[in-house]
């Protein structure tokens, strides 16, 4: 079951901040997940009534804990800025709610400890979306698995993730002053991938290009080597972002988060093989991605994004009363101190550990 009104149990939720990209994406989302949205709260309060009225919602708020105090709520979606979720999430724990967040969950990664510290038994999920693609479920499968379903391609050797970003020089000012940059905006969509499948990081070594650009080396706990190839100057207006996983024998790639190749090796005797595409379907390339012929789920942005896997991941668990496996605070709070260690690296070798 996909649809909101086919769900028979749902929670009762609010959403804070319905700004362009909660309108765009969050909002419309809702009507895949088991949930009844009784209230939006938005500092611009025309702008949530026009909301509102579209979703026929029929409460409004400019302030949050007047939402609190009026509504019986399960959970809270919050789509703010990350200057402003650290203290909206804990003011959310504190009235005993449930908290999915928007990311980036803060500024800095003591903000993340702070959300921690009021979360008790709440279930909270932080929306990494990369980190809940259906690609990147396929990566875990084949390169991961679990104790019921050992990976087949394991361990993992390297990992690539091709964005097209830069990141600040000045990295100890910007922590500093709590900058909101693109590093932290964007630079958390292939950091999300790349920690959801590669697990933690125990160094991070920023390489900065003369004219842009760069590489961020992650050397992750398990002795795989991540690289975060820094495109700055390619165009992010046609598709660009792509992924690589290398395995045991194999190598995935993810195309444009939506095309999945696992590239099998075949018979192969070097000066003596005759044919790329040898007898059998046991060896050679399999491609997973999706169709536009019809008019279904799995083609849609919000599910080949991972927006809906996230959303219905923090849903699941709360409906549950279980905690959440993915997209954690404690998954953010690792995410955060890679962020703000390749802000610092300058071309060293930052190791992690202890206070941000």
């Amino acid at each position: 079951m996909s649809y909101q009104r086919d769900f028979e149990t749902r929670l009762r939720v609010a959403v804070v901040g319905v700004g362009s990209h909660a309108y765009r994406n969050i909002l419309p989302a809702l009507h895949y997940l088991p949930v009844e949205l009784v209230a939006l709260c938005d500092v611009n309060l025309e702008l949530a009534r026009r909301t509102a009225s579209e979703y026929g919602v029929s409460r409004v708020y400019s302030d949050t804990a007047e939402l609190y105090r009026n509504e019986s709520l399960d959970a809270v979606f919050l789509c703010t800025g990350p200057s402003h979720h650290p203290r909206l999430a804990c003011e959310a724990f504190d009235a005993g709610l449930h908290v999915w967040t928007e990311k980036p969950p803060a500024l800095r990664a003591a903000e993340v400890e702070e959300m921690l510290r009021h979360r008790g038994d709440r279930v909270s999920v932080v929306g990494f979306k990369k980190a809940f693609l259906p690609a990147t479920e396929k990566a875990l499968e084949l390169f991961t698995g679990s104790a019921e379903n050992p990976a087949r391609y394991a361990p993992i050797r390297t990992i690539l993730a091709v964005y097209p970003m830069s990141i600040p020089t000045d990295g100890a000012r910007v922590l500093e002053t709590r900058e909101f940059n693109n590093w932290l905006a964007n630079g958390v969509h292939p950091l999300g991938f790349l920690l959801a499948v590669g697990g933690s990081v125990a160094s991070v070594t920023t390489h900065r290009g003369k004219h842009g650009g760069g590489a961020v080396v992650l050397e992750f706990e398990s002795g795989a080597i991540g690289n975060l190839h820094l495109a700055q100057g390619g165009s992010s207006s046609q598709p660009l972002e792509q992924y690589a996983v290398f395995g045991d024998g194999v190598h995935l790639t993810i195309d444009n988060t939506s095309r999945v190749t696992l590239h099998r090796p075949i018979p192969f005797a070097y000066g003596e093989t005759t044919t790329f595409a040898p007898p059998g379907e046991d060896s050679g390339a399999v491609v997973w991605e999706p169709q536009n012929m019809l008019g279904t789920l799995e083609n849609k942005s919000a599910f080949t994004q991972g927006t809906y896997g996230e959303l219905r991941h923090f849903c699941d668990c709360v409906l549950a009363g279980r905690p959440a496996e993915r997209g954690t605070l404690e998954f953010a709070l690792h995410l955060m101190r890679v962020y703000e260690a390749g802000l610092l690296s300058e071309g060293e070798r930052f190791v992690l550990g202890g206070e941000s």
